[in-house]
């Protein structure tokens, strides 16, 4: 299910991107073999939630909106929780030290939050120098002169460092001889990122915080632009609405997928799609909009849009709220802890109709009978989601290592999103064959192995005492300092994947979830792993932990002016001008 629902009229295209007629031969011809040394699996982490749902689907009648940015969980935690209270705005949310305005929140008339749009808007460019100087580049049938920049980093207690990087049309040249790159081979690559260009994203949120419908909604995330987010939205005057917000290159199809050569204008980025353009919807039938990550729009869209989309979350979000009437709070918080794990509901059947169990030995057969009754939860005492999870990456390695295991640089193996769509479509899929033997392997040969080989590592995991998942994830907030500031670290049992709504991994989850009803009087509530202190000798360093850990949130009070002297307050500070 895209960001915007199917069906979706878009305008015709007001660009119209043409395509370099050496395309076909230069650019998607042959290319050189990969020696490959070393497997990357897929980081599956970078990834948020977000909705809204209508108020003709509420029980209140008001919209309800929803947010759960996955990052990094540290100590100091990257969210600080805020009231702006003066002449022109009063708005609530979180926002990160040292910025002047809340990043996702409310104020008195609208809610909104993010997630990142995925989208690629970075390409490279193969540079051709006329010598190790890096003065001069061939471009366009002549010699150009680069830009070159000398960056200064300062060191305490050590000298200074200085980093040269030369600019050319297309960017800058991450090349250095000093520096060993294998991914770039020993070659000059420029990179051409829309973040390299002027923004003013501060003004996106300085507008928003003070918006007070969705005209000013829209206003205010024009300003921003990389890295593109999916806004979501909601208002008191009962509008919802979600906009992919960023700045992206109108593309022919294909383009930027390699690496493009940079001896000319050819391959250049043409124009950039209008703002106008960009993904939205509001107001649709279905009355909600979601986005966690996937596909922000169906094939009628008419510009080519790359990208690393992720499927399962907003498969599992978008089931949920299309059968769910008369939605209350409470419903939304327990929708944000949901540990119900959609992409294993699709492989278990593949894995058994596959598997052939009579070749196994009564470890395996025993671990296999827990996953065939597991209820597909993921959560902290799961031991179904350990065994599902060793299982399949057990498979992967199957699939995967004599193309893959044995390359240089190292590459990312495709994820499980994209091995279990593959294996769906095909179950001859072609990489499933082992080309170091010379028998022909079938995927019942694969997932039979990955099964007794996963069997013996459970073993081991089950002896240790850590087959329930939260003890097998072992998931930690660490401080900033990582192992240098190990004590002040914080282990959490809790459940949840990348692939899953309540997205937990190691270290790396739902950083701050809100969930926002505007009613006449709006109702908030919010929790984050970690405390609005960042002293670990306070009792605010970690105070909000365990009610994040159990799916407990508190209400988020915006005061009024004159509640100062309210019992909720703890403490003041006053600022004088001195």
């Amino acid at each position: 299910m895209p960001i915007i629902p199917r069906g979706t009229k878009f305008d015709p295209p007001g660009i119209f991107p043409i395509k370099p007629a050496s395309a076909d031969s230069l650019y998607f011809g042959e290319k050189d073999s990969v020696h490959v040394s070393e497997i990357i699996k897929q980081d599956p982490n970078n990834g948020s939630n977000n909705w809204v749902v209508a108020g003709a689907r509420t029980k209140s009648g008001a919209p309800i909106l929803c947010n759960d940015p996955h990052l990094e969980l540290t100590f100091p935690s990257i969210w600080y929780e805020m009231q702006l209270n003066s002449p022109g705005v009063n708005v609530y949310g979180a926002t990160v030290p040292g910025s002047p305005c809340v990043i996702i929140g409310f104020n008195d008339d609208i809610a909104w939050g993010e997630t990142n749009a995925q989208r690629d808007v970075r390409d490279f460019y193969e540079i051709k120098f006329k010598d190790d100087s890096r003065q001069q580049y061939w471009f366009n049938n002549q010699w150009q002169s680069t830009q070159v920049h000398v960056d200064t980093f300062k060191v305490r207690g050590s000298r200074e460092a200085y980093d040269t990087v030369a600019y050319t049309v297309f960017g800058p040249v991450m090349f250095d001889k000093s520096f060993p790159d294998t991914l770039a081979n020993g070659k000059a690559i420029a990179c051409r990122w829309t973040a390299h260009d002027p923004s003013n994203e501060g003004m996106a949120f300085y507008k928003l915080n003070r918006a007070k419908n969705y005209d000013d909604y829209l206003n205010a995330i024009k300003y921003y632009t990389c890295p593109a987010q999916n806004f979501v939205f909601a208002s008191k005057s009962g509008d919802i609405a979600i906009w992919q917000q960023g700045r992206f290159p109108a593309l022919w199809y294909g383009q930027g997928m390699m690496i493009m050569p940079g001896e000319d204008s050819s391959y250049m980025w043409q124009d950039m799609i209008p703002q106008s353009e960009n993904p939205h919807a509001i107001n649709p039938e279905q009355g909600y909009l979601a986005s966690a990550n996937q596909r922000p729009v169906d094939s009628s869209y008419p510009y080519f849009i790359p990208g690393k989309f992720l499927n399962a979350r907003s498969i599992s979000i978008n089931h949920h709220l299309r059968n769910m009437q008369q939605v209350t709070i409470d419903d939304m918080k327990k929708l944000q802890n949901d540990y119900f794990n959609v992409t294993a509901e699709a492989a278990r059947p593949l894995l058994f109709k596959y598997v052939r169990e009579n070749e196994l030995d009564n470890d395996a057969k025993k671990y296999l009978e827990i996953i065939r009754n597991w209820d597909l939860m993921a959560s902290a005492d799961s031991k179904g989601q350990t065994i599902y999870q060793l299982w399949w990456d057990s498979l992967a390695e199957e699939v995967w290592k004599d193309e893959l295991f044995k390359v240089q640089p190292a590459v990312v193996i495709p994820s499980e999103q994209t091995l279990l769509e593959a294996l769906l479509r095909d179950s001859a899929f072609k990489y499933v064959d082992n080309i170091s033997t010379p028998q022909k392997e079938t995927l019942s040969d694969d997932v039979t192995a990955a099964c007794q080989k996963a069997s013996v590592e459970l073993a081991k995991v089950e002896k240790s005492g850590s087959l329930e998942w939260g003890k097998h994830k072992s998931s930690r907030i660490f401080h900033l300092l990582r192992s240098n500031l190990m004590p002040f670290s914080e282990p959490i049992p809790v459940g949840g994947n990348g692939d899953i709504i309540n997205a937990t991994n190691t270290s790396h989850g739902p950083s701050w979830r809100m969930v926002v009803q505007l009613s006449a009087t709006t109702e908030a509530y919010g929790v984050y792993p970690g405390g609005q202190s960042g002293n670990p000798g306070s009792k605010f360093y970690d105070d909000f932990v365990q009610s994040w850990e159990k799916g407990q949130y508190y209400s988020l009070w915006m005061m009024k002016r004159n509640e100062t002297s309210d019992k909720k307050v703890k403490w003041t500070m006053n600022l004088s001008s001195r």
